[in-house]
């Protein structure tokens, strides 16, 4: 069995719902920033050996790949194309499956550490950028992008992704909930 040490901490549900009758900003970062909330909520509780278990066979995909994934967009969207800044990839830059793939055991806790202390830097970066419709200066394939798209793209990126998790996570131990 494994001890306390080696798990993820089990958090008591952080979230609230958004306000229903939100501005254009103030709600797209409310749903966010829930989703966002969402992730480390789901993978509470979890050994190393549970984040890496690839639960739905014949698919390979596993809670800390998914968790690794979402720190690379995190840092993609936000400090590249929201800030400029250029940064390379935590997992992907190598290899593009390495998010998913790259995983092990040894590192699994570590990588749901970096997810949370990626969160922390790149919330101060859309913070930054004042007009929702204003061009980023880092442009993706070539095209130019605003943050209203980007925050669209990652609630639809979380979404996808936590829906994957529900099912990992059924799968391991049977937990579930919105």
């Amino acid at each position: 069995m494994d001890t306390p040490e080696e798990r993820t901490p089990d958090i008591p549900d952080p979230r609230t719902m958004p306000v229903i009758a939100a501005g254009e900003r103030e709600s797209l970062e409310a749903w966010l920033e829930f989703y966002r909330q969402t992730l480390p909520w789901k993978v509470g509780g979890l050994s190393a050996k549970q984040l890496c278990r690839a639960a739905i066979p014949p698919s390979a995909l596993t809670i800390v790949g998914i968790v690794r994934h979402l720190t690379d967009v995190e840092r993609f969207w936000f400090s590249n194309v929201a800030a400029g800044t250029g940064e390379k990839a935590l997992y992907r830059e190598a290899d593009r499956s390495a998010d998913f793939n790259g995983y092990s055991e040894e590192a699994a806790l570590a990588d749901v550490a970096a997810y949370s202390a990626e969160l922390e830097r790149v919330c101060a970066h859309a913070a930054s950028v004042a007009d929702l419709s204003a061009p980023l200066p880092g442009p993706w394939r070539g095209r130019e992008m605003n943050l209203r798209w980007v925050y669209t793209h990652m609630i639809e990126e979380y979404a996808r992704h936590l829906g994957h998790v529900d099912l990992l996570r059924e799968c391991l131990d049977g937990s579930t909930g919105y």
